[in-house]
């Protein structure tokens, strides 16, 4: 049928490339602190799927400033692109710091919030490759970003009771507290997406 505007119908099967690679960041943080001998190699492959991810969300940005109608509105688009580059980013910007900081050890709070993470990212895996067709089981999945995000912030508490209460050496307060604020953050990106999920759900239903 021919369109007098042109709709595009892609965004869908970018944006699920851009959770897939969510997972992977997640995944290789989650090996970095439990391979920690190996851990420049982690963080370099980190930054690699952070250049891919971006990529894609220029795709998405380019596609939006060429296409009439889309399947769902501009803004959302906007905000789900830029939501799921932003998580990539923050896990890219944890990873580094790691380097940056030159931290010595993995510690069994950043195993912990970073397989929190892991969690996170695989279930807003799951939401964003049921957005298009499946909006009920998409909200279930931010029911579970809720729940799991609530757990992280409990090991970061956790975490941070710990160096206060334990930790005589400056230097490593405040590296270590910096740590697990970056992990949170990344935490809370997650939490950012999958309320942008909820509001396009609750937009199309």
């Amino acid at each position: 049928m021919f369109r007098l505007l042109p709709r595009e119908d892609k965004y869908f099967e970018l944006f699920n490339r851009q959770a897939s690679y969510v997972v992977e960041a997640a995944v290789q943080l989650r090996q970095l602190f439990d391979d920690f001998d190996n851990r420049e190699g982690h963080v370099d492959r980190i930054t690699e799927i952070e250049n891919l991810c971006d990529e894609v969300t220029h795709q998405i940005i380019k596609k939006l400033n060429q296409t009439f109608i889309t399947p769902i509105d501009r803004e959302d688009i906007h905000a789900l692109a830029g939501g799921l580059d932003d998580i990539v980013d923050a896990i890219e910007y944890t990873a580094r710091r790691v380097m940056l900081y030159r931290i010595g050890e993995s510690t069994d709070y950043a195993q912990n919030m970073s397989r929190v993470l892991l969690e996170l990212a695989r279930e807003l895996e799951k939401g964003i490759q049921s957005l298009e067709n499946d909006g009920e089981t998409a909200m279930k999945c931010c029911l579970e970003i809720h729940r799991l995000e609530s757990e992280g912030d409990v090991s970061h508490r956790a975490a941070i009771d710990s160096i206060f209460a334990n930790e005589t050496d400056a230097l490593k307060v405040i590296k270590y507290k910096e740590l697990y604020e970056k992990l949170e953050r990344s935490m809370d990106r997650c939490e950012d997406v999958a309320n942008v999920i909820e509001a396009i759900v609750l937009k199309n239903s």
